[in-house]
């Protein structure tokens, strides 16, 4: 059933836009997302199925409201003249499978190397550090955190549906890295994906420079 464009949608819409744009910027000036990689989205509206993301080929360290567009379920641009890129369909899926509230896609040197190092393994394993306790349900550094490594695609309906199996079958992921890609990671909220990446990222950048020392 088409959706009905209203006031309400375009409140929660007009609330997300400028939390889109100031994560991106945050996260361009941290080097997780060069050139006009990555995607950031919130979800609008669950009711409705009604999600705000950024636009496909768009710097995200520069990002203006009209840069930001609101999508169904299908894909379909239900606000904004931009055309979403090809890896909105794995959002779509974390909202649905994994129940975020939004979804954040950078790809940063860290989790780039760390995929391509561990290139005969299906995740690695983290533990015993601190900066565990970020993630949500975390409350010990003993806590062993899994991040699934998947394998790259140009074609995104492949990888949603690999995604959708993942969740279904593993329990408590935070996120998970397509190899040579990026990370992907959510929360219930984009405040709350944010805390979700900045500790991924740590955890990542800090056991690629432990493998670099070991190299020595």
């Amino acid at each position: 059933m088409p959706i009905n464009w209203n006031n309400e949608l375009q409140t929660a819409l007009s609330a997300q836009i400028p939390k889109i744009i100031q994560t991106g910027k945050y996260l361009y000036d941290r080097g997780w997302l060069y050139a006009t990689s990555g995607n950031i989205s919130s979800v609008v509206s669950s009711r409705d199925g009604v999600i705000a993301i950024t636009e496909s080929g768009t710097p995200k360290g520069s990002l203006t409201p009209e840069n930001i567009i609101a999508i169904d379920r299908d894909m379909n641009v239900l606000k904004g003249t931009g055309k979403p890129s090809s890896e909105t369909l794995l959002h779509i899926e974390l909202v649905s499978s994994a129940g975020a509230g939004a979804v954040i896609h950078t790809h940063s040197v860290w989790s780039n190397a760390i995929s391509a190092h561990f290139s005969d393994s299906d995740g690695i394993y983290l533990s015993g550090y601190e900066m565990l306790k970020a993630l949500q349900g975390v409350n010990t550094h003993k806590h062993e955190e899994f991040i699934p490594l998947l394998e790259n695609s140009q074609n995104m309906k492949e990888v949603s549906n690999k995604i959708h199996e993942m969740m279904k079958q593993k329990e408590g992921l935070h996120g998970f890295i397509l190899r040579k890609h990026g990370l992907y990671t959510w929360g219930k909220d984009l405040n709350e994906g944010l805390r979700h990446l900045e500790a991924l990222e740590y955890l990542l950048e800090t056991e690629g420079r432990l493998l670099s020392f070991k190299d020595k």
